[in-house]
């Protein structure tokens, strides 16, 4: 007779992940990490799936594209981001993701937009609750997890440049030639989501990044609660460097420069906690045809990352091949998130 499996082994209680930033780093590391959850809320997290809640939190200050049409024309959040959360964490990315997706080709006034932005847009008017519109999306998409916009405040981004300029909106603000000395929320002192905080301070993770430094990391760190939030949560706190420098953002910097920039604009008085513990960094250099070809189009460079820079600053840095390239420079999502769930969980 054949030997009978095993039951899988249960663990006492799975582990609570919370992740921010936006664009496409935070859905690439969403992808990843929705392979180790708990398939359904009322399975047990086991040694395979050992998270029992994935939290996404996602910046809202993206005035470009079809979310910016959709945040001037129907006056609501911005969609994008959420969206692209959604379809990583979504159960079947092979349809319903895809139909989320679907950006719109051609018709007057559609053109350009993407089918999730115009169904969250709607169920937003349906509801009266941008916040209810993504939950009921998600449930649409059978997600792993939990996806909160980190404000419900409609908030913008100023930059200080280097040359002294001031530049108003994410959009602007990317297409600058000048080096950002300083980035702000406007209003500055918006109230954070209460779901987002209470789960950053139950989290047992914070991941942060990949992502843009100033228009996707930055902007969640400077809702005064989250900073505080993050600053007092004895979790694990961990940076996802970028692989690649983004010209208009990071043009020249060293993966310290990022982290520089974190502390100078979460830093309190009177306060020497950080709130970066660990940073995770690729090693695998880029091809020299990638590279040539980053460089030619946009001048982006690899991300250098100066260990020992790093290290007189006090983080613990970890560094693994998690590159992969195909036509653009991605994580490898599989790799990171192993990474991650061995180190941390």
């Amino acid at each position: 007779m054949p030997k009978k499996s095993a039951p899988p082994k249960i663990l006492r209680r799975g582990f609570r992940v919370v992740a921010l930033g936006g664009g496409t780093g935070l859905s690439t590391l969403l992808r990843g990490l929705k392979e180790y959850c708990v398939r359904r809320s009322d399975d047990h997290p086991t040694p395979e799936r050992p998270i029992s809640d994935l939290v996404a939190i996602v910046t809202v200050t993206d005035d470009g594209g079809s979310s910016g049409r959709l945040r001037r024309e129907n006056r609501i959040l911005p969609p994008g981001d959420i969206r692209n959360c959604m379809v990583a964490l979504s159960k079947d990315e092979a349809l319903l993701g895809r139909l989320f997706q679907y950006r719109f080709k051609a018709g007057q006034g559609l053109i350009g937009h993407n089918f999730g932005n115009l169904f969250l847009a709607a169920l937003t008017h349906i509801t009266g609750d941008f916040s209810e519109a993504i939950r009921v999306s998600s449930k649409v998409l059978a997600i792993r997890g939990r996806i909160f916009p980190s404000t419900l405040s409609n908030v913008h981004l100023v930059a200080t440049l280097e040359n002294g300029r001031v530049v108003h909106g994410e959009t602007r603000i990317t297409a600058s030639n000048s080096r950002i000395k300083k980035i702000a929320l406007s209003p500055p002192n918006v109230r954070a989501m209460p779901l987002a905080i209470d789960a950053i301070r139950t989290a047992d993770l914070i991941l942060l990044g990949p992502g843009s430094l100033y228009t996707s990391i930055l902007p969640n760190l400077l809702i005064p609660e989250i900073a505080a939030s993050i600053l007092q949560s004895k979790a694990p706190r961990v940076y996802i460097a970028n692989l690649m420098t983004q010209p208009g953002e990071t043009a020249g910097y060293a993966l310290a420069d990022h982290l520089r920039a974190i502390q100078q604009h979460t830093l309190r008085e009177n306060s020497q906690r950080r709130v970066i513990d660990y940073v995770v960094a690729n090693r695998q250099p880029v091809s020299a045809p990638v590279a040539r070809r980053y460089r030619a189009q946009g001048g982006a460079e690899p991300v250098k990352v100066d260990l020992p820079a790093l290290q007189k600053m006090g983080f613990r840095v970890l560094q693994e091949n998690l590159l992969e390239e195909h036509t653009v420079i991605r994580h490898n999502t599989r790799r990171l998130a192993r990474l991650l769930v061995a180190k941390f969980l």
